[in-house]
């Protein structure tokens, strides 16, 4: 395993990190558990979280993912040897069994949010607190178009800043990051965050992968330049690049073929994109899931790669994507297919 520097921190985390959002869906408790277990004896230290876990969203099973991270990390005693991060949910109307149907990113939400997810992962401190999406609006989650809202009642990320500064100071967390950003939501967290002394981002946690290249456009330059390093979730589009979906394909059991909300990679440019790059994968005797995972998991802006899973056989092959080197011609064949498709899944 390889261990990469979070940002700007004393932390090193593993390149590769364990994604935990199907604990308590399409994962039980002992299966997490054994996925957990996996990763750990693999050399990853890095788990991935978020109070909102499970996804889909719901009611009854908000926060289980969190408990159940707790509960391995008690039974197993490890605390000390992960890292361990989670995030905490921003506004959304959607989100109505969450903080009063409404919540936010000020100080007594989040203050909230972390002592309950503090609770549910049985630890009185937090590796890394992450804000899962801004608390504005602005273009995240596929939107690409920014739509000023000038009547907006959008908490400043200067408010944001203080209360988690006050929890650094308290000793609940240790570092923060951001996911979800744009390019001025990154460089506005750093400019008040060296005027003010306030805590530094040392993440960003957004989609990459070969079907959505749009943190290239902006915020990898900030990543490197200002060395807030990305964390990349959904580095298959949901599980599209193994190519399991395609012609019609939908296996049982399996995210797209239970939850009809993931979308985002299925369109027809999506497809058309995919079935280039599963070709080209195939065409170079590699997995395609292998390919698309060692492109994102090698980009010199990476931190980690973040790898989820429903069963250990997937887990171990994800996991072995690091050790996979893209030889020149898949490297150029990539940067084809992105030419004639490009950013089809935004």
């Amino acid at each position: 395993m390889e261990y990469r520097h979070l940002g700007r921190s004393e932390i090193k985390v593993s390149a590769v990190g364990l994604g935990t959002m199907t604990f308590g869906e399409q994962n039980s408790e002992a299966e997490a558990h054994e996925q957990l277990d996996y990763a750990y004896e693999a050399g990853v230290n890095f788990i991935d979280t978020a109070e909102m876990y499970p996804v889909p969203p719901k009611a009854e099973t908000y926060g289980r993912t969190e408990e159940y991270i707790g509960n391995w990390l008690k039974q197993r005693g490890r605390r000390g040897e992960v890292i361990l991060a989670t995030k905490a949910a921003s506004r959304a109307t959607d989100l109505t069994w969450i903080r009063d149907g409404n919540p936010r990113l000020n100080r007594e939400h989040l203050i909230a949010a972390l002592d309950a997810s503090l609770k549910r992962l049985q630890t009185d401190y937090m590796d890394l607190y992450q804000l899962h999406w801004p608390d504005r609006k602005t273009n995240f989650f596929g939107q690409l178009g920014y739509e000023y809202q000038p009547a907006d009642d959008d908490v400043p990320i200067i408010e944001t800043l203080q209360v988690l500064g006050e929890l650094v100071r308290a000793g609940k967390i240790r570092h923060i990051g951001v996911s979800n950003e744009t390019p001025w939501g990154v460089m506005h967290f750093l400019q008040l965050a060296k005027e003010y002394n306030l805590p530094r981002v040392v993440s960003i946690q957004n989609p990459y992968n070969l079907l959505n290249r749009s943190f290239e456009v902006g915020l990898a330059e900030i990543a490197h330049r200002e060395n807030v390093g990305l964390l990349a979730y959904s580095p298959l589009g949901f599980g599209m690049l193994s190519g399991k979906y395609l012609d019609g394909q939908r296996p049982a059991g399996a995210r797209l073929t239970r939850f009809e909300r993931f979308r985002r990679y299925t369109g027809p440019r999506g497809l058309a994109a995919t079935e280039a790059y599963v070709k080209l994968a195939r065409d170079h005797g590699l997995d395609p899931a292998q390919m698309a995972l060692a492109y994102v998991m090698h980009r010199p802006f990476t931190t980690s790669t973040l790898v989820g899973a429903t069963s250990l056989e997937q887990l171990g092959r994800n996991i072995a994507s690091l050790e996979l080197e893209l030889p020149p011609a898949v490297l150029s064949g990539i940067e084809a297919i992105h030419q004639n498709h490009p950013n089809p899944c935004p």
